[in-house]
């Protein structure tokens, strides 16, 4: 629930970061192969299980699939530092190198999740295997079988669980109008095990912030042309007003930032295509949130902390939620209504 959020909310490469308080909330206060092989067996996981039975409804149209995931190149960059110069821009003290890898265009929807819960999965009973979901250059980053006990005793149990808010919440029991919204109030070991399960794994946070940041460009949002541009998407959706909570697609008064469909809003596409790297939900990373370690190739923070890193802005945030260098901290076992994730591969 959101009362447990916690928000640094400066940039990190900021003196002030490194406290974390309560937020005011609402206005009050590379790619791996595709196998054929089924689960369990040897190999690695097939690619997009979550769509393999779910209609084309995401994007601009509703008509594009809702797994897509597009390559991201390598390249280096300077972790949370954009090119606007002002107090929230960060700087170059933690540079980062990244390998190619694949990130997917959108935010995980409630469909895919759906297609995960009814597989049986994300449950104690029914848990991803020990080093499941690695990541491939990170050497101990996939699944502990300790971080079992965190997850849900069984599906009707994750099922109640991700009911988390009566408002917020985008999980129906019985598909309805939100299949193609983001999914949310799920823990990072839900996202991760989701991940895993999809053939995918958590984006670090080297990787996510690298892909919303433009790479080199150093864009202070995704869309930024030029990357210090904090130009909005367009004149109809100038306002990041702190506590706008919309939860629909366009209502009046609210800003572009509303809890929408994936990929409704393409003016806000990052540099190689992904949707929805600033607003929507916050996304889960794999790193546990702690000061930047340099030098950085391909890393990612797997020393245990108290909180896990999330990134993104949300539907309920206000302009500096949504710059790509903004960090955010994380209980991994608790469930927020302006959290979700997305997977890389």
């Amino acid at each position: 629930m959101r009362e447990w959020f916690y928000e640094l909310a400066c940039v990190v490469g900021l003196a002030a970061c490194g406290y974390p308080h309560l937020p005011e909330l609402g206005g009050t206060a590379s790619d791996a192969a595709s196998s054929d092989a089924p689960i369990g067996d040897a190999g690695p996981p097939r690619q997009f299980l979550s769509c393999a039975e779910l209609a084309m409804i995401c994007g601009v149209n509703g008509s594009a699939s809702c797994c897509e995931s597009l390559e991201v190149p390598s390249g280096s960059y300077d972790r949370s530092h954009d090119l606007v110069g002002d107090g929230d821009s960060g700087d170059t003290n933690a540079p980062a190198t990244v390998s190619s890898f694949r990130l997917d265009k959108y935010e995980v929807t409630v469909g895919r999740f759906r297609a995960f819960v009814n597989a049986g999965m994300g449950t104690q009973a029914s848990h991803p295997a020990p080093g499941a979901g690695a990541h491939a250059k990170i050497m101990g980053s996939g699944w502990d079988g300790t971080w079992n006990a965190n997850l849900a005793m069984n599906t009707m149990a994750l099922v109640a669980a991700v009911k988390c808010d009566s408002t917020y919440q985008t999980w129906t029991d019985i598909p309805a109008a939100n299949e193609h919204r983001p999914m949310n109030c799920l823990t990072w070991y839900e996202a991760m095990a989701f991940c895993a399960w999809d053939g995918g794994y958590l984006p670090t946070e080297a990787e996510w912030n690298y892909a919303a940041a433009g790479g080199d460009q150093q864009r202070a949002y995704p869309w930024s042309t030029p990357a210090g541009s904090l130009t909005p998407l367009d004149g109809s959706h100038a306002s990041y007003e702190e506590g706008t909570t919309c939860v629909g697609d366009g209502s009046a008064g609210c800003a572009w930032t509303d809890l929408v469909a994936v990929g409704t809003k393409p003016l806000g596409d990052g540099r190689w295509g992904q949707s929805d790297l600033a607003g929507n939900v916050f996304e889960w990373a794999l790193d546990w949130y702690a000061g930047y370690a340099t030098p950085c190739t391909d890393c990612a923070d797997l020393l245990p902390a108290s909180y896990r890193a999330v990134r993104g802005g949300s539907f309920d945030r206000g302009a500096v939620s949504l710059r790509a260098g903004n960090r955010i901290a994380g209980i991994p076992a608790a469930r927020y209504d302006n959290v979700g994730v997305r997977c890389a591969r």
